[in-house]
This record gives structure tokens, C-alpha cells and sequence, in this order.
């Protein structure tokens, strides 16, 4: 039998969730704080003994206008992918909690890599359906990532292991006077002004500054703002999470000036540091394309990324678990005529 997580066992809840290898920043009940515009649920099963067996954090957003609401269960389940028992009964809270708030779908799209076939079939049989085909960035979360395994690894032997051009590149930056540091809320403002001029880049939509503000107050130490400088300029800047067994490389950004001290590659160093520091056993570096064609736009990512020795990992993806084919229908419809508009908005925005 399920149970919905009160304030009193919140703390029960995340520290399962920490200490549980299927365990995410996104199941946390903190960044549920930081998406200020839902609410957030946990769900959990125990076992006989009483203990959490299975959990799911859910993110529940009204629609605009619409008298419904989406759920959202961003890298959940956190189990053991085989109990199908556990999974059932998670799927019928998260079913409980659509009754509640009028949900029209429930979506998922679980930290589980697309080899698993018997969990994906699970999902179906409780009746989701994947919805994520494309091999870019077509949903929510990335479906394709890029993982360093650093379990028992010194620095050395993850340097090491780096191509040799890599090496090279991160050796650069304290050459031509670059420094990282970790920094705080005094450095937000110039990070949110690099993203900016980062996004307009390579042509990408941005958060803006109290967003990321509001992530160094809400993961509180698991989150780190790293800041590169060159002649007391800062000139490239990276947000990083460290929760669990992992830290998520979440966001980069670089100016247009003084490029050739190649701070992205210090800056990633100094990241997979902090995930060696933590005995950690993984750290991500997120999304890539999946399309890897040289000729693809998008190929330079999977290039720098896969030069510090990481591994493409392709998830699952998607998967919807309708309960009002006709609000889903309408909705889907909106959101990706509003999409469009944001996007030609915030650039006419921020070019002028």
C-alpha cells in the first residue's frame, strides 16, 4: 500500500532517495522548492520491516487557463527496478494524486538506461506510452546523457584517462592565468549575463538570474556555482549538483571574449574534482544528441564531452499515462504554439 510523505517524514523520504543507487537531485523535495511554479508530493511503499522500499517524487502544475493539471515525475521511480510489485502500487499514488488535483496525465521519465527493457515493459503495462522518439532534445529531460565513471578513482587516474587534447586543454587555462572558484550569491548576476550572451550564442533559451538565485537557497550545499576568471574578469561559469552517489553537471555558460584560455574545460575538471572529493560514482555531464553524425550541428557537444572519457547513455524516455485524451490533446496543441512565441520573444528581448 502506498503512502503520500507528510513534513513529519520528509526527512525518512530524502534520506532514502540519497542513499538509493536510482536516486536523483529531481526526486528531492529541494528541488521541488526550486520549481516554484508546482507543487510537490512524495510517494512511497514500505516493505514489511517498514522501511521505504520505492518512492516517487511528483511535481503537480495547473495548466493556464485550463481547469486541469500535469504530473510530473522527473527521474523517478527511486526502487529496485525489478519489484514490479512496488512500482505498481507507486503508479496507483501518483493515480491518487491526479484524482486530487484533476490531472489530465501523468508523465515519467525515469534515470533508467533503454538496455532495461523489462522496466520499460512494466511502465507499458500499467499502461504508459513512451512519447519520446527523436535522438536531439525533444523532451523534458535529455534522453540521451553522457556519464564519467569515477567510483575509486584518485584524480590522477580520471585525468589520465582524459584524450591527450583534452589534457592539454584543461593544463591551459592556469597557464594563461585562469582561476576557478566557488562562488556565491555576489557572482549570480554575472553568471546570468554569461548564460545570456551564451544563449544568444548558440541559440538556446535561458533561465533568468533569480531562477538561478534561487538554486544556490534551495540545494543549499548540494549545489555549487564555479566561476572562472581571467585578469580578475569572469569569463565562463558552470552550475553543478552533487546529491547522492553523483554530481549533474546542470548548466554552462562562456563568454565571447578571451575563448582561447579554454575555461569549459578547467571548469569541468574542477567539477569531476568535486564528484572525486565525494567518493562519488558517477558524474554526469547531461544531455548530447543521440545523432552521431559528424555533420550534425550538435556533434561538437558529444566531442567535448566524450573527450573526458564518458559514455554515451541512452534512457527510456518519455512516457504519458493519459487520463483525459481530450484535455491532453487540447493542451498539447497550446503548449506548442506558446513555445514557439517565448522562443521569438526572448530573442527580439535580449538582442535588443
Amino acid at each position: 500500500m502506498y503512502e503520500l510523505i507528510t513534513e513529519k517524514t520528509m526527512p525518512e523520504y530524502e534520506a532514502f532517495i540519497q542513499s538509493h543507487p536510482q536516486g536523483h537531485f529531481c526526486q528531492s523535495h529541494m528541488w521541488g522548492k526550486q520549481k516554484s511554479a508546482w507543487k510537490f508530493q512524495a510517494v512511497v511503499v514500505r516493505g514489511e520491516d517498514g522501511k521505504i522500499r520505492g518512492s516517487i517524487g511528483v511535481l503537480i502544475r495547473k495548466a493556464p487557463v485550463f481547469p486541469v493539471s500535469m504530473l510530473y515525475i522527473c527521474r523517478g521511480p527511486v526502487c529496485d527496478l525489478e519489484d514490479t510489485d512496488t512500482l505498481a502500487q507507486l503508479v496507483e499514488g501518483a493515480k491518487a494524486l491526479a484524482k486530487e488535483h484533476k490531472g489530465y496525465v501523468i508523465k515519467i521519465d525515469p534515470y533508467v538506461p533503454v538496455t532495461n527493457t523489462a522496466f520499460k515493459a512494466s511502465l507499458e503495462k500499467l499502461g504508459f506510452k513512451c512519447m519520446q522518439e527523436g535522438k536531439n532534445f525533444e523532451g523534458i529531460q535529455p534522453r540521451f546523457v553522457m556519464h564519467l565513471d569515477v567510483e575509486g578513482k584518485t584524480e590522477e587516474e580520471v585525468i589520465a584517462s582524459f584524450t591527450q587534447s583534452h589534457r592539454r586543454k584543461v593544463r591551459t587555462g592556469p597557464k594563461k592565468g585562469v582561476e576557478v572558484r566557488v562562488c556565491g550569491q555576489e557572482m549570480i548576476p554575472e553568471f546570468t549575463r554569461i548564460m545570456v550572451e551564451t544563449g544568444l550564442r548558440d541559440n538556446f533559451v535561458t533561465r533568468d538570474e533569480r531562477y538561478f538565485s534561487n538554486m544556490l537557497k534551495n540545494l543549499g550545499e548540494h549545489c555549487r556555482l564555479y566561476m572562472a576568471f581571467c585578469e580578475g574578469q569572469p569569463i565562463a561559469g558552470t552550475l553543478a549538483i552533487h546529491f547522492g552517489d553523483k554530481v549533474w553537471y546542470l548548466y554552462g555558460a562562456s563568454s565571447n571574449v578571451k575563448r582561447e584560455t579554454m575555461p569549459n574545460y578547467l571548469l569541468q575538471w574542477e567539477m569531476i574534482r568535486w564528484a572525486i572529493e565525494n567518493k562519488c560514482r558517477i558524474y554526469d555531464f547531461r544531455g548530447v544528441s543521440g545523432d552521431l553524425d559528424e555533420n550534425n550541428p550538435l556533434y561538437g557537444l558529444y566531442k567535448f564531452k566524450k573527450g573526458f572519457n564518458s559514455e554515451l547513455v541512452e534512457f527510456i524516455g518519455e512516457f504519458d499515462l493519459v487520463i483525459s485524451g481530450f484535455w491532453y490533446n487540447t493542451i498539447k496543441v497550446a503548449t506548442k504554439a506558446y513555445h514557439k512565441a517565448a522562443h521569438i520573444k526572448y530573442i527580439l528581448k535580449n538582442k535588443k
